[in-house]
């Protein structure tokens, strides 16, 4: 059995794993791409997006690469997924990355309202679920098999599975960047009293990789 990971979640030096204001031209809320400098500059993401260069041999690429590979299935929240609200209303939304999104395994997305599953190419297939975190990760269990399963996020998505105490490891890339508001990470958690230890802290080009793991 794998384990349950969060991997390459880009926050800010307060803590912040998204700007405020999230929307559709700014998904990862006003500031928030300065959170993932250090991953964008990588060959990995290049790759994943179809261009040429990027560094090939930096700190921040090693980690943007353990960041997505070993993953049998994904978990998101519904804000990670898309900017719709509510109901669903026959929306041909199928998420931020076009036909062929970076995960390639089944990708549960958390949400209160049904939708059928879509298939993309690559081998991702988002399958929705509203029965809650917990059924989420069983199910993403039972997909992974022997793989380990990543909970993408957003930050909601990560501090709900935090506080349930259902994270073996997360890896944080801490940004040199004060966003001052935002989606907070660790407002009103104490991690050493939910298990968790600095395990790895090394230091990247663009972010400080920071490893979490559970006692």
């Amino acid at each position: 059995m794998g384990k349950i990971k969060v991997a390459g979640f880009s926050i800010s030096v307060d803590g912040f794993g998204a700007g405020p204001e999230q929307s559709l031209q700014d998904p990862l809320g006003k500031r928030g791409k300065e959170l993932h400098q250090w991953f964008f500059e990588t060959r990995f993401f290049q790759e994943m997006i179809g261009r040429q260069g990027g560094a090939s041999d930096s700190i921040d690429q090693s980690y943007a690469q353990r960041a997505m590979k070993g993953f049998g299935a994904f978990i998101l929240g519904r804000n990670m997924y898309g900017p719709i609200r509510g109901d669903w209303n026959g929306t041909d939304w199928k998420g931020w990355w076009g036909d062929n999104p970076p995960y390639h395994a089944p990708t549960f997305i958390l949400t209160h309202h049904a939708h059928p599953p879509i298939e993309m190419e690559g081998g991702t297939t988002f399958i929705f679920v509203t029965e809650g975190i917990e059924s989420a990760l069983a199910q993403a269990k039972t997909a992974a098999g022997d793989l380990d399963v990543k909970i993408g996020g957003g930050v909601s998505t990560v501090r709900q599975y935090l506080k349930a105490g259902l994270i073996d490891e997360l890896h944080y890339a801490v940004s040199a960047v004060v966003l001052g508001q935002g989606e907070a990470m660790f407002a009103g958690l104490d991690l050493p009293s939910l298990g968790y230890t600095a395990a790895e802290q090394v230091m990247g080009e663009k972010a400080l990789h920071l490893i979490l793991a559970r006692k």
